[in-house]
């Protein structure tokens, strides 16, 4: 299971959500095609990519020269179940299920 930590601390930049959603709609991009659209430069694409990754949102495939990135959907699936969880009140331990 990946860190829910990871996945939202991956998924609180701006500019790193766009990245995931360009790359989730379009099946597959490399960093050259997502800084086209983006005010950002082609590396500071790579490194955003990169911090996806270690958190298991992407994963990244050599074709040729080029580095193609597909989307992940099991850390967000892992992340919104850890979320579910926590929303029940029996998740959160006796204690705090009680309201005074």
């Amino acid at each position: 299971m990946t860190d829910p930590g990871l996945v939202f601390g991956a998924l609180a930049d701006d500019t790193r959500r766009t990245v995931f959603v360009r790359v989730a709609a379009s099946g597959q991009a490399t960093a050259s095609e997502l800084a086209r659209d983006l005010p950002v430069t082609r590396q500071a694409v790579a490194k955003h990519l990169s911090l996806l990754a270690s958190a298991g949102l992407v994963e990244s495939e050599r074709v040729g020269r080029e580095t193609r990135f597909h989307a992940r959907s099991e850390p967000l699936s892992e992340a919104i179940d850890w979320m579910a969880a926590v929303r029940r009140p029996a998740a959160l331990g006796p204690a705090r299920s009680q309201r005074p």
